[in-house]
């Protein structure tokens, strides 16, 4: 698994439709979380129009009445997760895409479940359990697909204190958390590739609730956005371009073949050893050994394996 772009021929501003120009979705089962707000929501339309079920889980089902269907989940609580794969399960159906999207971003700190750090619990620990819960429904060469961040730069996984138990920031938080989301695709390509394939990927900065937990002076600070409130930043993206990522990712047979890759702009994505949150992958958010060491921590916290 060598982390080098294919030369795609699309680009940061190639947009979901434009991914799926010309592919024939009918037949297949999505399931997207946080797929009815921001870029999931994006993710969720093109996917519908090009001819996929795409179930939504949702903390509120209201908030996913533009799904073509809607179950519950919160994914800072584990017997949601898996009462909604008890479901999922019951119904019978196969699932072709996975597209684990749904996150928390700067957050206040937050504790869920036993104690666990929101970030961790809910970007990472949630869609772990998910995914491992769901894997007897996974379709013979389904895709998973795990949206991380060019975040990840700021922090490796603190392996002697993953949960921020002495002392909290949420920026290193985020970026734990989004880490883990590469390594977690990372390991469940390695354990489940003759099944599925598994790719992480950063989707691009763009202006989305995600951002819900920023003040305007944060963001004005950051020069995503004016004092006005208005985009300032001319490298982000639109919904519509920060959605294509994940979906080719879930459907490229550009990628055919291959799996364990982090992704951006629609493409693989190079190494770098950048702390600026620029383009590319850090070596420890692929690194093999810390993926399966993440993977034993993950499995041991969540009692959840499929493997």
């Amino acid at each position: 698994m060598i982390q080098k772009p294919l030369g795609t021929g699309f680009g940061a501003r190639t947009t979901a439709d434009e991914v799926l120009a010309g592919v024939d979705l009918t037949g297949k089962l999505a399931i997207v979380t946080g797929g009815y707000s921001g870029i999931g929501l994006a993710t969720t339309r093109a996917l519908t129009r090009a001819g996929a079920h795409v179930v939504v889980p949702a903390r509120r089902r209201a908030a996913a009445r533009e799904a073509a269907e809607v179950d519950e989940l919160d994914l800072a609580d584990l017997g949601s997760v898996h009462r909604f794969a008890e479901r999922f399960l019951a119904s019978g159906r196969a699932i072709d895409i996975l597209i684990a999207g749904a996150g928390i971003m700067a957050a206040p700190e937050t504790r869920v479940g036993p104690g666990w750090e929101s970030h961790f619990a809910v970007n990472h620990l949630g869609h772990f359990a998910l995914v491992n819960l769901l894997w007897p429904a996974i379709a013979p060469g389904a895709r998973v697909v795990v949206v991380s961040s060019a975040g990840h730069q700021l922090s490796g996984i603190r392996w002697d204190d993953v949960h921020f138990d002495g002392g909290y920031d949420r920026w290193l938080a985020y970026a734990q958390s989004k880490t883990a989301n590469a390594l977690f695709a990372r390991q469940l390509d390695v354990l489940g590739r003759e099944r599925a394939r598994a790719f992480s990927l950063h989707p691009g900065a763009i202006l989305t609730p995600l951002q819900r937990h920023l003040d305007t002076a944060d963001m004005v600070a950051a020069g995503w956005i004016d004092e006005h409130g208005n985009p300032a930043d001319p490298s982000f993206k639109t919904p519509e371009q920060g959605a294509a990522t994940q979906v080719w990712a879930a459907t490229s047979p550009q990628l055919d073949g291959l799996g364990g890759l982090y992704c951006e702009d629609c493409d693989i994505a190079e190494p770098t050893e950048s702390t600026e949150m620029i383009a590319g992958v850090r070596d420890y958010a692929v690194d093999p050994a810390q993926a399966e060491r993440l993977w034993a921590l993950s499995a041991e916290l969540t009692g959840v394996t499929a493997f």
